[in-house]
């Protein structure tokens, strides 16, 4: 259950204009806030994330699920499930014995998983992740616009870049 400071915070967000994912975003740091507490624990930062974005979905936040493909279709009905639970076409019904259960099994797992460090790997594995369409994109679009000299040259960094991290 979020606090109502942030659902005010996320609806501040909504009057502003600003984007679903950011208003998302406050769910999201209050999960890792309750990870460094120690009210309960995350098995990876993916996780502790996920279940922020799934509460800002029940919260109403217009977060729409993932594309087919994107994620495992377990993932994505899960995340389509809490998206109709907050906008009302759904009716959630309350499982004590599950929501024990899920309770008891966060609080068995590791809160390091939302350390400066851990989400700062997150943040960056995430923004280097491309398709291989989106890199041979990425490189016809260099080879119109360089010219050889410049490709050449950016070439032997990425040789360079390659080596050094490699070694």
């Amino acid at each position: 259950m979020p606090l109502k400071r942030t659902i005010e915070k996320a609806r501040k967000d909504r009057r502003q204009g600003k984007s679903p994912s950011t208003q998302a975003g406050e769910f999201v740091r209050e999960e890792i806030d309750k990870i460094r507490r120690g009210e309960h624990g995350a098995r990876s930062t993916k996780q502790a994330i996920a279940i922020g974005l799934s509460e800002a979905r029940r919260a109403g936040v217009k977060l729409p699920p993932p594309k087919r493909g994107q994620v495992t279709e377990r993932t994505r009905k899960s995340a389509e499930y809490a998206y109709e639970a907050g906008q009302g076409k759904r009716q959630t019904r309350r499982r004590p014995r599950v929501s024990r259960a899920v309770s008891q099994a966060l609080k068995r797992e590791p809160h390091n998983t939302v350390s400066r460090k851990a989400l700062s790997r997150q943040a960056h594995s995430a923004a280097g992740r491309r398709t291989a369409a989106q890199r041979s994109a990425a490189a016809r679009q260099a080879a119109r616009t360089k010219g050889s000299v410049r490709r050449s040259a950016a070439a032997k960094t990425a040789a360079r870049t390659r080596a050094r991290r490699k070694g």
